[in-house]
Formats: C-alpha cells, structure tokens, sequence
C-alpha cells in the first residue's frame, strides 16, 4: 500500500487580501509613521513590526481581520511582510490604533474592542491626537480572558509588552505625538532628517519614571502646553 494521503476533492483556496486602498490624512500618515520608525529603530532586532497591515485570525473567514496602525509580536528579527496571519505566526502582542478624525473616535470602538479580544492581544494603545478632553492616551490589558482598560491613564503609561512607557510628546508641527520612552531619552525631538534616527541603541533600555500630569476625566479643552512633555 502506497504511504501518499489521498484526498476526495482538491482543497478550496481562501483569499485573504493584502491591501485596501481607505483615505488617509496627512497629519494620520505622519504620526503612524514617526510610531513606526520609532518602534523599528528600537525592537527590529528582537521583534516583529508591522504597520497599517492586515492582521488575520481565522483562517476561514477574510472578514475576521484587523489593521492597526502599529503592531509588535517579540521573538524574532523584524522582517518584510505583506499581511499577518495568526495561525502561522502566532498573535501580535501588542496594537496601536491612532485616531485618523473626530468621526472615527467612537465609531464601532465596542466592536473594534471585541476584535481584538479575539485576536489574543496583551496590551491595546489607542491615541487620540485631536481629543479635546484628558483621554490623549488609553490603554487596554487583557486580564484573565477579558480586554479591559486601565483606570486613570493620562500622559504616561507603563507597557506590559516592550521595557518602558508611552509618553505623549507635544512637538511644534504635528502636537501630540505617541512615543516609547525606551527611545533614548524621552525629551528627544521629532527628527528632522533620516540621519537624526542614528540613535545610539545603548540608550534604549533606560525607562523614564512615570510622571504626574495634572488632567482630568471631565476636562473639556486640552491641557496647557506645559502639561504635556515638549520636544526641544
């Protein structure tokens, strides 16, 4: 008897699509990519980094997907890829969503919530660029089989992912922009050119202390500049 599987009928491929072509802002393009330059720079040589790509996590469903502007799986060196599929890779750990509008602040967030529990997240970063009360910056954590958000997140925010924190940045052209305190010291500018992110990698590893920043929940205009960490 020959060893060769024999089947009754020829597998039925399942298209999982690689891109979409959805509007996109300025302002949006620029701070996912500074997040994204930022994230490879520092991890690349440990972890896996996507960006605005397609994250799949049912292999019989193409409608079962989700493209964070940012995501990280730690465990092998960064390296190119077209789309993500959990089942051959495993879940990202982490996912960062920007804001792109006012119109898409609250829009579907419960159903996008529920997505990504099932995706298998550890940590969820949204920022809100453009919010006008104290929620800049929130974070989920999954907590036994739950995605649940962290109370009183304001400026700054331990990550149980990457060694470090999220830090807002306020920068003269772009305002509030998201940052890993691992990027060598969190007072750091934007660059203003490629040869700016030569950055030495030693600095990496130093987390910047957590720091009180006097905003509230029911604040109804964003805080003073001096509230939030400025770029020089």
């Amino acid at each position: 008897m020959s060893g060769e599987l024999r089947y009754v009928r020829a597998p039925v491929p399942v298209h999982f699509p690689e891109h979409e072509q959805v509007p996109e802002t300025k302002q949006h393009f620029r701070l996912r990519t500074l997040l994204y330059d930022f994230l490879a720079l520092a991890f690349a040589d440990r972890a896996t980094i996507g960006c605005d790509q397609f994250v799949y996590w049912d292999p019989t469903d193409p409608k079962a997907c989700l493209a964070p502007d940012a995501f990280v799986r730690l465990g092998e060196p960064d390296h190119l890829f077209r789309s993500w599929k959990v089942w051959e890779r495993g879940a990202p750990q982490l996912a960062i969503e920007v804001i792109r509008d006012a119109d898409e602040r609250d829009r579907d967030w419960d159903a996008e919530l529920a997505r990504y529990q099932r995706l298998g997240l550890v940590e969820l970063v949204r920022f809100d660029p453009n919010a006008l009360d104290a929620r800049l910056l929130r974070v989920w954590d999954s907590v036994g089989d739950d995605l649940v958000e962290r109370d009183a997140v304001n400026l700054v925010a331990q990550s149980r992912v990457l060694p470090g924190y999220w830090r807002i940045v306020e920068t003269p052209d772009l305002g509030p922009t998201l940052r890993s305190a691992t990027i060598s010291t969190v007072r750091r500018c934007i660059p203003r050119s490629t040869s700016a992110f030569a950055t030495s990698k030693s600095n990496f590893g130093a987390a910047a202390p957590e720091r009180s920043v006097s905003r509230t929940s029911g604040a109804k205009q964003r805080a003073p500049p001096a509230a939030l960490e400025r770029a020089p």
